[in-house]
């Protein structure tokens, strides 16, 4: 297959969970923000020199790709695997950036005022991780094979667990500390007890 039947067959697909069009790279952090949410979630590819109507308007400069790798290697901690593919179709440049799922999640990037925030991909959209998100990744290396145990503190939780919630609504309703409620729910989505969703713009959890 030829470069151009390739890039042509990827940008048919559209924007979706695992595929980002980039027209140009003005900003690393804006970049690393995709690199950090596919290594955070199932890997993706960033054609970078595409608009978003899928049309080819090349990568212009040496200075965009230097960017790329700023976005990759400076912007993101821990550093991410990214394998960065050169196409050249009819006189333009595509850069297709290829970020595979992170073992060492979460990938945080740079915002631009400097703070780390995980990102996951939902849809075609990049969203900052949820603290619980974020206690599932961290405790999951160390606890692969652990019992769970159902005290009086996870039974009040499922009992005020009701329909779908948000942390803070369980937090507020249950009574139970909320570094404790990231803790139990982090561990209870990882068992397969509770289940989350992302809708309205807001992270929603339920058994």
């Amino acid at each position: 297959m030829d470069d151009k039947k390739y890039l042509l067959d990827l940008i048919r697909q559209g924007e979706h969970q695992q595929q980002d069009f980039k027209y140009r790279v003005s900003d690393a952090c804006k970049l690393a923000k995709s690199v950090s949410a596919f290594a955070n979630t199932d890997g993706g590819r960033l054609l970078i020199g595409v608009r978003d109507d899928g049309h080819l308007s090349g990568v212009r400069s040496e200075e965009e790709i230097y960017m790329m790798h700023q976005a990759a290697y400076k912007y993101c901690k821990p550093e991410p695997s990214i394998q960065f593919d050169t196409f050249h179709v009819d006189g333009r440049t595509i850069v297709v950036a290829t970020v595979p799922p992170s073992d060492k999640r979460p990938v945080c990037a740079q915002t631009e005022e400097g703070k780390m925030r995980a990102y996951i991909r939902i849809n075609d959209e990049n969203i900052i991780a949820s603290p619980v998100h974020l206690a599932l990744w961290r405790e999951s290396p160390k606890r692969q094979g652990t019992v769970m145990t159902y005290d009086d503190t996870v039974r009040k939780l499922f009992d005020t667990l009701l329909g779908r919630m948000t942390l803070n609504q369980l937090v507020r309703r249950s009574s139970i500390p909320r570094y404790k409620v990231i803790t139990l729910l982090a561990r209870l989505i990882r068992f397969g007890t509770v289940k989350w969703e992302y809708a309205d713009q807001q992270f929603l959890f339920s058994q």
